[in-house]
């Protein structure tokens, strides 16, 4: 099949998975005791987001296979972005099931305990600068579903790539960081990490072999 056209189908799957991703997070918004916002970026981000990744995974991946699964955990990172945006929550009901995938996955990597290790490392490094960041600025500096999302992008990506993913997710934090004080005209006040993190480990996933 045509690289254009398989692209293009795979884009519309997309579409059609992150329509579920939004209708799944308002769900479980829901169950959180959360309600759910109906602005347009909240309610098509997902599709149109989903359906470009897709597009350019379908288009660098040359086994169907792999391409289904970072298409998957393509979904994961995307439903965090837009639930973190939204609500300042990354969801356990999200990442645990998230974390046993990216753990078997990695299984299959050589050798097989690198991205445990790497996953481990991750999160115990976010611990860390949760926990002294909150002994600093003595209020939660990150919270703990930043540290999930860790553990997770350490699972997935494995090493060297889960440093690259989180350097540039803290950079663009980082950027984030810079123009909300710009904007507000203040220092005070917080940004959701989760979804930098996620987009940082997007990047790295559209840079693998």
């Amino acid at each position: 099949m045509n690289a254009y056209l398989f692209a293009t189908i795979w884009a519309i799957v997309g579409a059609a998975a992150g329509w579920f991703v939004r209708w799944g997070s308002v769900k479980l918004a829901r169950l959180e005791g959360l309600e759910p916002g109906n602005k347009a970026w909240q309610a098509y981000g997902p599709s149109v987001v989903s359906a470009v990744l897709f597009a350019v995974f379908a288009y660098g991946t040359s086994s169907f296979w792999l391409l289904v699964i970072r298409s998957l955990f393509v979904l994961v990172l995307v439903q965090v972005i837009f639930f973190d945006f939204e609500h300042r929550l990354i969801l356990d009901r999200v990442m645990f099931p998230s974390i046993v995938a990216a753990l078997i996955v990695s299984l299959f990597g050589d050798p097989w305990w690198l991205g445990i290790a790497t996953g481990l490392g991750a999160g115990l490094l976010f611990v860390l600068i949760a926990v002294a960041g909150s002994l600093l600025f003595k209020t939660e500096a990150m919270g703990f579903g930043d540290v999930k999302l860790a553990l997770f992008l350490g699972l997935l990506l494995g090493w060297p790539y889960t440093v690259q993913a989180l350097f540039y997710g803290m950079l663009l934090a980082g950027l984030a960081a810079v123009l909300v004080i710009i904007w507000r005209r203040s220092s005070k006040g917080t940004i959701a990490y989760g979804p930098y993190l996620a987009a940082g480990a997007l990047i790295m996933l559209v840079k693998l072999p």
